[in-house]
């Protein structure tokens, strides 16, 4: 008996298959793909394009127009010396909603998405830095919005302000000039936010204005006054005001 329990052993091993090799159902061992290739294989076609999205309108222009005409006009040899709009920052000032309590804090998160509409990006919220007893503001409050735009997003939004916002403002007479610092960058502000077609005027419950700041990479305040001039930013003649 011993003998014989020791020869159907010795046959169970050797009928058992070796690790590493085909598995117990007799079929090969499929291998794994890596998951990139198999979310490609669920993926469908659903009609999207698969190209990249085309490069900014201004931002072509700038590079095929604006570089060589102000590489003329500026004197400058050097292309890398040419002026060229590094970020775009757009901010609301909420300070007025943080202490009006639960009505305030629906206005200020009604600002924020409309900025969030507005720049197509959402926005970070700015804290107060210390406490002011006069103004009710608590260190760590919630005073205001702002987002920052480069690349494709700048040129977008600059695009849709040239041409939408500007000729909806009333009785628009231009910007003014003179708000460039001496690095080149440009200052300026609106007053409401229904200037911008998109924001709803109808759902709007109340008047809120933004600053905008246009950094340029520039020498001289002249050049980046210059290169906001090609762009098409509506400058008034000097000693004209905005009335």
């Amino acid at each position: 008996m011993a003998e014989k329990d020791k020869k159907d052993k010795e046959e169970k091993k050797k009928a058992k298959p070796p690790e590493g090799g085909a598995p117990k159902g007799g079929g090969e061992r499929k291998s794994k793909k890596p998951k990139a290739a198999a979310a490609e294989e669920v993926e469908t076609d659903d009609g999207s394009p698969k190209q990249p999205a085309p490069p900014a309108r201004l931002y072509e222009r700038y590079r095929k127009e604006l570089v060589p005409a102000l590489q003329k006009t500026l004197g400058l040899d050097n292309v890398h010396a040419v002026p060229r709009l590094e970020k775009i920052v757009i901010s609301m000032g909420l300070g007025r909603f943080a202490t009006e309590g639960g009505e305030g804090k629906a206005k200020f998160n009604q600002a924020e998405k409309e900025l969030q509409t507005i720049a197509g990006q959402k926005p970070v919220r700015c804290k107060a830095n210390k406490s002011v007893a006069n103004f009710k503001v608590r260190e760590g409050m919630d005073t205001g919005v702002k987002v920052t735009l480069r690349g494709t997003r700048m040129y977008e939004f600059l695009d849709r302000m040239i041409t939408l916002a500007f000729p909806r403002v009333k009785d628009f007479r231009g910007i003014d000039p003179s708000g460039f610092d001496k690095s080149g960058n440009y200052n300026f502000g609106f007053t409401e936010q229904t200037v911008f077609p998109e924001v709803e005027g109808a759902a709007v419950t109340f008047q809120q204005g933004m600053n905008i700041t246009m950094v340029t990479k520039s020498v001289k305040p002249e050049h980046g006054r210059e290169l906001l001039k090609q762009f098409g930013m509506p400058f008034r003649e000097p000693g004209k005001q905005n009335q």
